[in-house]
């Protein structure tokens, strides 16, 4: 099967979409994906996962205005160009979306091309667009391009029309049932790690630092709605109870700045060291010298209805796992065994998490149950068996329902 996968960033790189394709290609499917520009790249290139076939930079308007024209809005024509050509010169027999900005022009083009377009939700846009604003973090183009209204209305749309949807999570597939999906429409393929990532025994051996200091770390984006105020807040409650602690922090966002400051505030500079972006290798070198992996999101609607790779990351390196009270990820962490869940922002009970995870024996045992589910169950290469079915069965649906 040829399938048109779309991706509204530059590519490489991004987790999912690399396994999505890497999958999709060791089925025997021929994949080719749609990507922004803005850096100049080849406009096409093969790579083993996909062949690439990048937005034609429009020297003529300039780096500003071109990057600009190449937003992924819900309708951008640059993007429905490319998505008609690419899939008629591919034969393209399925599309395949990655989230709500590009699903509409995805929409338009599988009716164009005659075939069914798939919608790969790996996050619920509208209540992410509505943490935004709650914040009162939204720009001047925001009130247009991710007003929270206009952003559901769209969803609701796109929902009415597109022929699948995979989401990551099950607390995501019942959110679009309640919208009014048939549950038939709906796939859950996870964020788990390829079972190839998966550290062996040898390679978990801790290297500790020397300063005696319990090592959490913290990988992901640095935003508000994160949790990390309520993380920080606790640590100092346990530096002046006399657990020396100390928090690594892989990652940047809009709040690195604000997030910083608030550490130097609570006297907590020696006590945090924030890495910046580190490439993906660089960062899971960083679990070797840490102790407990850190999930601190708001339990809001946008972190009840997705998961983070980051969980399944900590747990496939044996961490013990503190993560708020976020549904799919404490009911995960609960099931498993793999640490302990705390009270969205509350940095009182997320110190008391720490001190029950502090112990060596504890910490040891919750990283074993953690570890041995990412092998037995929460791993991609039974979530690549999904993929490959769903993909399969929306094509013969939708052609069995055309011949009708």
């Amino acid at each position: 099967m040829n399938i048109l996968k779309i991706w509204d960033s530059e590519y490489p790189w991004d987790v999912r979409a690399e396994k999505v394709m890497r999958s999709l290609t060791a089925g025997g499917h021929d994949v080719h994906l749609v990507a922004r520009n803005r850096r100049g790249d080849p406009v096409r290139e093969e790579l083993p996962e996909a062949t690439v076939h990048r937005l034609q930079p429009w020297s003529v308007l300039g780096e500003t205005l071109d990057a600009a024209s190449q937003f992924p809005a819900f309708v951008n024509p640059r993007w429905a160009m490319q998505m008609l050509r690419v899939g008629r010169r591919t034969s393209a027999e399925a599309i395949l979306v990655r989230d709500l900005p590009l699903a509409p022009t995805a929409v338009w083009a599988g009716r164009r091309l005659g075939v069914p377009a798939v919608m790969d939700m790996a996050e619920n846009y509208p209540a992410m667009i509505r943490d935004i604003w709650l914040d009162g973090r939204q720009g001047p183009l925001d009130f247009l391009i991710r007003n929270p209204k206009l952003v559901a209305q769209v969803e609701r749309w796109a929902l009415d029309r597109l022929d699948h949807v995979i989401v990551v999570v099950e607390e995501s597939g019942e959110r679009l049932v309640e919208l009014g999906m048939e549950p038939q429409r709906v796939s859950v393929v996870s964020n788990t790690p390829w079972p190839d990532r998966i550290p062996s025994k040898e390679e978990l051996s801790r290297a500790p630092e020397g300063n005696g200091a319990l090592r959490m770390v913290y990988l992901g984006l640095l935003e508000k709605p994160r949790g990390l105020d309520a993380v920080l807040a606790g640590m100092r409650m346990l530096m002046d109870r006399g657990l020396a602690v100390h928090l690594d922090v892989i990652g940047g966002g809009r709040d690195g700045d604000a997030l910083e400051a608030e550490a130097a505030r609570l006297k907590l500079v020696d006590a945090t060291t924030f890495h910046g972006v580190l490439p993906y290798e660089e960062a899971l070198d960083v679990f070797k010298r840490v102790d407990i992996g850190l999930v601190p999101h708001l339990a809001v609607e946008s972190w009840n209805t997705t998961i983070p790779n980051k969980l399944f990351d900590y747990m496939s390196h044996g961490l013990p796992v503190i993560t708020s009270d976020a549904k799919p990820a404490a009911r995960i962490v609960r099931d498993v065994g793999a640490g302990v869940v705390f009270i969205s922002d509350d940095a009182s009970d997320f110190a008391e998490a720490v001190e029950k995870v502090a112990p060596e024996e504890a910490r040891s045992e919750m990283g074993r149950r953690g570890r041995d589910a990412v092998q037995d169950r929460y791993n991609w290469e039974k979530e690549a068996d999904r993929l490959l079915e769903t993909m399969d069965e929306v094509v013969v649906r939708f052609r069995e329902e055309g011949a009708r």
